[in-house]
């Protein structure tokens, strides 16, 4: 693979997210040439730095220039058996690829480098977006089942209102009680459900009034005046009606005063 050095610094120590950072000892073998070919293992600290499946090494935190770059594609990272506590592995599947032991401050450490380096491979990214894709094909189908079912209910809510009773709309033209009984319907006849009870000549008499009123009703002031049924033609509509029983405050009124003029209260 080759890279542009310049580029590859620029992205090491430039501004965008790091995917993790800290420092790690990194294992050093020196090989000694000589009759019994020994190897010396010495444990550098260096301060590492992971940026997508890149991960970088600086000689301090504060150095402008990283001093490697290990491209973490096709590797696998493992715990491994060292002279060093909380060691892991960085392994490729390459015959002759070199293998990084790294070496972390502690056991949290250690478990955070092993988990961010194993997700920082392009194959493992590409696992999560198809993951990610397959979940949001499942939400939006179910988003659009949801959006659906709310006009299903209420459009049978709505029928179900319709279909009750109890639920109906109120007439426009409801029957109208006065003293308890019915004095006309909606077509402006006596309702035939409450029939005032006496007839007079086909014509229905007016309903029966409070003590009141029945005591003045026989006066001979107010009996000329009064036509023969609230329900008649003449008394067809509110206006008229109320007119009708007024008829008797205007009379019980007028003797009051007539009363209070004489001096008799």
């Amino acid at each position: 693979m080759k890279l542009n050095e310049r580029s590859v610094a620029h992205y090491a120590t430039c501004d965008s997210p790091t995917d993790h950072a800290g420092f790690l000892r990194k294992r050093v073998e020196r090989h000694h040439h000589h009759a019994h070919h020994h190897h010396a293992t010495s444990y550098q600290r260096r301060w590492f730095v992971l940026k997508g499946n890149l991960l970088f090494y600086f000689e301090e935190r504060e150095s402008r220039e990283p001093m490697g770059l290990v491209v973490l594609e096709g590797c696998t990272v493992e715990l491994c058996e060292a002279a060093e506590e909380f060691a892991f592995a960085i392994r490729f599947d390459d015959a002759g690829a070199r293998a990084y032991v790294l070496v972390a401050d502690g056991q949290a450490a250690m478990e955070a480098w092993v988990k961010a380096i194993s997700r920082a491979s392009f194959d493992y990214m590409r696992l999560v977006v198809r993951e990610l894709e397959k979940q949001l094909e499942e939400a939006c189908k179910s988003l659009a089942a949801c959006r659906n079912s709310p006009r299903r209910s209420s459009s049978s809510g709505r029928k179900r209102h319709l279909s009750n009773p109890a639920l109906q709309p109120l007439q426009e033209k409801p029957t109208v009680l006065e003293n308890g009984y019915s004095t006309w319907g909606s077509g402006g006849g006596v309702s035939g459900g409450a029939t005032c009870p006496d007839r007079d000549g086909g014509h229905a008499k007016p309903p029966p009034l409070p003590p009141r009123r029945r005591s003045a009703a026989g006066s001979a002031a107010m009996s000329p005046a009064m036509p023969e049924s609230p329900v008649s033609p003449d008394t067809a509509c509110f206006s008229k009606l109320h007119s009708w029983y007024g008829q008797e405050i205007v009379v019980l009124r007028r003797e009051w005063q007539e009363r209070q003029k004489r001096g008799h209260p």
